[in-house]
C-alpha cells in the first residue's frame, strides 16, 4: 500500500484535467478519507497509509464532481458552511456582499437574504452583529433545509427563519415586513452560456440561469424591493462582471441610486443599492 505522500503525487497528476488546482483537491480529498486536518496530513504523509475510502473520492472529483459537493462543506468568511447539490457552492467573490452589508450596518436590526441558498450571506453577517436578526427566503425546499442546518451549527437558529418563498409568485411578500438591510445573489448567468463541467453539470440550474441575458431575475427582483425597505435602509446585489450597466438601470429605473463595487479581483461584484 503506497504512502500518503506517494499517493498525493499521483493523484495530482490524475487530476490535471480535471482541475485547475489538482495537488489541492487531492489533498483536501485525502485528509477528508483519514478523518484529519490538511495540515496534521502534511506534517504526517510520509508515515500515513491510504485509505481505502480515498480511490472512490478521487474518481468523484475526476468525473468533476466539485470537491465541496464531495467533502459536504465549503469554507466562506472564516466559517464552514454545510453544502450539498442542493444549493450553489458559496464562492469567495461573494464577501464583497458581506463585507459591504457589514459597513452599513451599524445601527441595523433587520437583514433579508433573497435566494438565500445555504445560508451563507445571511449566516454571516448575523455572526458578524450578534445584534441583528434576519430572513432568509429560498424557492427551494431543499436549499432551506440545509440553511437551517448550517443555521443550527452556527448556533444561529433562535435568530435566522427562513421561509420557502418564491419572488415570481403574487404575494410573496406577506408578512416579511421591512429591512434595514437587504442581500441577493439572485441567479444572473445568461442561459446561453457554457460553465465549466463542474458547475454546469452539478451545481443547481434554477440558482444559476436568468433568461438569455441573465437579467430575467432583476427584471423581476428589483421593482418589488422598495416594499421590502426601510427609508433608511440599503440593498447590496451580487452581479455578474459584465452586468452593471444593466443591473445599473433597471434600478434606477425602479427609483434607486446604485453604486458599483468590486471584488478583489477588481471585478465589478456588487451593486448598492438606495
Amino acid at each position: 500500500m503506497s504512502t500518503v505522500a506517494a499517493a498525493l503525487r499521483d493523484s495530482a497528476q490524475r487530476l490535471a484535467n480535471t482541475s485547475d488546482t489538482a495537488r489541492l483537491d487531492a489533498e483536501l480529498l485525502m485528509a477528508h478519507a483519514l478523518q484529519m486536518s490538511r495540515s496534521d496530513m502534511l506534517l504526517r504523509g510520509g508515515d500515513l497509509q491510504v485509505p481505502a475510502a480515498f480511490d472512490d473520492l478521487l474518481k468523484r472529483r475526476i468525473r468533476h464532481e466539485p470537491v465541496a459537493y464531495i467533502l459536504g462543506q465549503q469554507e466562506f468568511y472564516g466559517r464552514e458552511f454545510l453544502v450539498s447539490p442542493e444549493v450553489l457552492i458559496p464562492r469567495g467573490d461573494s464577501e464583497t456582499i458581506v463585507d459591504v452589508a457589514l459597513d452599513l450596518s451599524g445601527n441595523a436590526t433587520r437583514v433579508l437574504d433573497l435566494g438565500t441558498g445555504s445560508g451563507a450571506l445571511l449566516l454571516t453577517i448575523l455572526a458578524e452583529r450578534p445584534g441583528m436578526v434576519g430572513i432568509g427566503v429560498d424557492a427551494s425546499l431543499g436549499a432551506l433545509s440545509v440553511a437551517a442546518a448550517n443555521a443550527a451549527r452556527l448556533g444561529l437558529a433562535e435568530r435566522a427563519r427562513l421561509l420557502r418563498r418564491d419572488w415570481h409568485e403574487p404575494e410573496w411578500q406577506k408578512g416579511l415586513g421591512r429591512f434595514d438591510v437587504i442581500v441577493a445573489n439572485p441567479p444572473y448567468v445568461e442561459t446561453t452560456l457554457l460553465l465549466d463541467r463542474s458547475v454546469q453539470d452539478f451545481e443547481p440550474s434554477s440558482a444559476l440561469f436568468a433568461g438569455p441575458d441573465g437579467l430575467d431575475d432583476y427584471r423581476v427582483l428589483v421593482p418589488q424591493l422598495s416594499e421590502l425597505l426601510e427609508d433608511s435602509g440599503v440593498v447590496i446585489l451580487e452581479i455578474g462582471h459584465l452586468q452593471a450597466d444593466p443591473v445599473g438601470q433597471i434600478s434606477r429605473d425602479c427609483g434607486f441610486t446604485a453604486e458599483l463595487f468590486r471584488d478583489l479581483a477588481h471585478r465589478p461584484r456588487a451593486l448598492l443599492l438606495r
